[in-house]
């Protein structure tokens, strides 16, 4: 996947839930869904707790944006690093998101779900969280 240049001096000034936030750069204000992740949905069971880890991940963080296209919603579509730490790795990892194998093919972040899992990390201590896909079908809007 082709990426632009990184944004620089970028601020998030909002955080809509564990995979899409609101950036400053400049005077530009864009929402950023978080490629490669897919977080529960805030009033998903799990969804406060993911979005609060995603706060604290980027609190106080130097914060790049590097954007890679746009989605049928118009929200910007790229990857998150706070501290030069990838955010989707992060989330994956720490059991805070699901790694959304239908838009990605980095398995590395796979190998990260599998391993929250097994150590029952953040909503895998539950035994069988729904995935957001499941759960906004349940509930549309």
């Amino acid at each position: 996947m082709a990426c632009s240049l990184p944004v620089f001096a970028a601020e998030i000034t909002y955080f809509y839930d564990g995979d899409t936030v609101k950036i400053k750069d400049g005077t530009k204000v864009y929402k950023l869904r978080i490629t490669e992740i897919d977080a529960p949905e805030r009033t998903q069971t799990y969804g406060l707790k993911s979005r609060r880890a995603l706060m604290e991940f980027c609190k106080n963080a130097d914060v790049k944006v590097y954007i890679s296209g746009m989605d049928k919603y118009h929200r910007s579509l790229g990857k998150l690093h706070c501290n030069k730490l990838d955010a989707s790795e992060f989330m994956v990892k720490n059991g805070h998101a699901w790694f959304n194998r239908r838009y990605s093919m980095d398995y590395s972040l796979d190998l990260a779900e599998q391993e929250a899992r097994n150590y029952k990390r953040g909503l895998w201590k539950s035994g069988y969280p729904s995935p957001p896909w499941v759960w906004r079908k349940n509930h549309p809007h």
